[in-house]
Formats: structure tokens, sequence, C-alpha cells
């Protein structure tokens, strides 16, 4: 992909008004720990979105009622009633020329920063500081071999962009005002790129973050799946490899998610439809130094993970043919739902959520 990221700054019209959408009961609330401990116990409840022909790759969990979805056609969405009502707040400039929005983090109901992905200046970041009636452009990608896949924060004011490999190596941007400017790092800490190698704009989920200074990103498609790990906000790498089937382009590791500076998580495979993904899940305990298959991996590809906030062995992994929980701490997967997401996020509050195609959203509740 090309690197390139920025926030479009277009004075946004006034967001049209919020459509009330049908769902749980007052009465129904998240699923707790013990609840995901029982096979029928909770579930994905699907909020209606109106936006059927729009896939959500882009997803940003900030408590139970506030989330904030990006995607295709530029758009993005956001609710503050746990999914009952959604308001578009895309920027028109997004909308007009159809960006690929793919990844989203967002601070609060007001502030959030959006990625669109492509090659050359297709790659931009979006930010808001207005629950999205307006947008700022604070980076548009200059470089035509560059291509953003992921972005994220480790706080409200440092965040970090990657890029495909230009001239043999990974391209990371940094931002340390919250996403109003951003400069591309030097490349001299970051590993050689192997021949084919690249991340997957698949879920926002190729570059993560623990703590103030961690941050981790995912590769694939070229003869082995691979870690990269930073320990100094993305100034220096070391790699490791993973178990995630790789030797493709369209295989290899698409998310990550650590609890901590050391427990790990990776999900992947193949995203071709009907292509099997053994070992597609794998997790590290040593800050991804190493990388151990899962004993009972999901059955598919997984393009999302993300850790329960409540339980520090639970864990959820979506992917186009279903829903994935862990309950060890990423040893072993079961199936909990049969639909189809991109990606899934909690926020600290126990609120999950999970997104994707045909305008796919839903939260984790009690059945």
């Amino acid at each position: 992909m090309c690197a390139a990221v920025l926030l479009v700054g277009v004075a946004a019209s006034p967001a049209p008004a919020a459509v009330p959408v049908a769902g749980p009961s007052a009465a129904s609330e998240v699923a707790s720990a013990a609840h995901l401990r029982d096979p029928h116990g909770v579930g994905w409840a699907l909020k209606a979105t109106g936006k059927d022909a729009v896939r959500f790759r882009g997803l940003a969990a900030v408590d139970r009622s506030t989330a904030w979805l990006a995607g295709s056609k530029g758009t993005v969405l956001r609710t503050v009633d746990g999914g009952r009502a959604w308001r578009d707040v895309s920027p028109p400039g997004a909308v007009a020329e159809g960006w690929e929005l793919r990844d989203i983090e967002a601070f609060d109901a007001r502030r959030a920063v959006a990625l669109s992905i492509g090659e050359g200046e297709a790659s931009r970041v979006l930010r808001t500081e207005d629950g999205g009636a307006t947008w700022t452009e604070a980076f548009r990608n200059p470089d035509p071999r560059a291509f953003y896949d992921c972005l994220t924060f480790f706080d409200s004011r440092h965040g970090l962009a990657v890029s495909d490999p230009v001239d043999g190596k990974f391209r990371v941007l940094s931002t340390d005002d919250g996403g109003r400017n951003w400069h591309v790092l030097a490349d001299a800490g970051m590993p050689a790129a192997l021949p084919g190698e690249a991340g997957f704009a698949a879920s926002g989920q190729c570059l993560v973050t623990a703590g103030s200074r961690d941050v981790w990103l995912a590769t694939g498609g070229s003869t082995v799946a691979r870690v990269l790990h930073s320990a100094d906000r993305g100034r220096t790498w070391r790699v490791a490899e993973s178990p995630v089937p790789a030797g493709d382009p369209a295989r290899g590791v698409f998310a990550l998610a650590f609890r901590d500076r050391t427990t790990g998580l990776a999900v992947g495979g193949d995203y071709r439809t009907g292509e099997a993904s053994p070992r597609a899940a794998a997790v590290s305990a040593d800050g991804g130094r190493t990388w151990r298959p899962s004993a009972t991996p999901p059955p598919a590809y997984r393009s999302g993970v993300a850790w329960h906030p409540y339980l520090r062995t639970a864990a959820l992994a979506v992917g186009p043919t279903g829903t994935d929980v862990t309950l060890d701490g990423g040893r072993t997967w079961r199936a909990l739902d049969a639909g189809s997401y991109d990606t899934v996020d909690c926020a600290t509050d126990g609120g999950c959520w999970a997104s994707g195609e045909k305008g796919r959203v839903a939260r984790l509740e009690r059945r």
C-alpha cells in the first residue's frame, strides 16, 4: 500500500438528524465476564444503521453508549445511545470522492481520527473535535509509493500510522499533538521487509498499542507472517515470526491485540472465501518476542480481535464466517456467533462492539 495519512479539513454541513432504530429493552446490558463463560449467555445484538451498502471495517468503542464507525463510500457514523440511533457524520469530501475509511480511533464522543487508505493521496487522516460536525485535514500522502493501512494512539496526544514498505521498509508516521500534525519517522531502526510483505487494511488492527510506548505491527503477504514490536513509539523495531499461515499475498496476521506489554493475541489466515486457514490464531506471553499457535484456533480466517476488559483471559475474534471466544488467553477458541463481522473493539466499561459488511453493527449483550 502507499504511504500517506491525512486529516481532511472540510467544513461539514450540519449533520442530519439521527434516525431511531430498534434495539433491546432498556433493561438489556452488555454481558459481564461471567456470562461469557456460558455458551448461551451472551451474543451480538444487531443495531440497525440504515447503511446496507457500506462495509464498516473501522470501529472505535468509547463505552457502552458511544461508538464510532468508519467505512466504505467515505462513511462515518456515531452513536451516543448504545446503537439505538446513529448519526451520519461523514466528511462531505470523503463521501463525494468515495474514500475507503478503514480505521478510526476515538478519544470520546467528540474527538476522533479516521484513516482513508489507498495509493498516494488516497491515504489520508481525518480529524474532528466536534462529534463529526466538521473535519480537518492533518496530512495528505505525497508519495505515490506509500499506502497506509492502520493507525493507533498511545494516548490522546501520541499516535502512529503505518504504510506498506517504501524502499524496502515499512514507513511510520507519527503525531504528538492528537493528530493535528504528522511527520514520517526515520527508518534506520526499522528492519528490512520481506519480498511481498505488507500490512492488511482489514480491521484497523494491524497496528496496536499497549501502554505509553509499546506498539506492534502485523504483517503478511510473504513467506512468513511476522509481528514487529517497538518499545519507543516506533523509532526502533525488532521482528518475530508467527505460526499464522503465510506464503501467499492473501495470508498472514490480520489483527493483533495486547492486553498489556507482554500478553498478546494474533489472528488471521487466508481471507479468500473458501480457502482453509489452519493455525489462524497465535499467542505471545513475552511482548511479541515469540509466538505459539493456539491449541484450538478459530475454524476459519479471522480479521479482528479484542480482549474483554473484565476477564483477563477472555477475548473475542471476528471474521466473515463468525465470532469466536477464548476464556484461556487464546489457547483455545470456541464459536460464539455465525454472523459476518470484520472488526471488534471493547471499551473499558465492558462495552464490546463489532462491525462489518452490509452496514452490520452489533453490541455484545445478554441473551
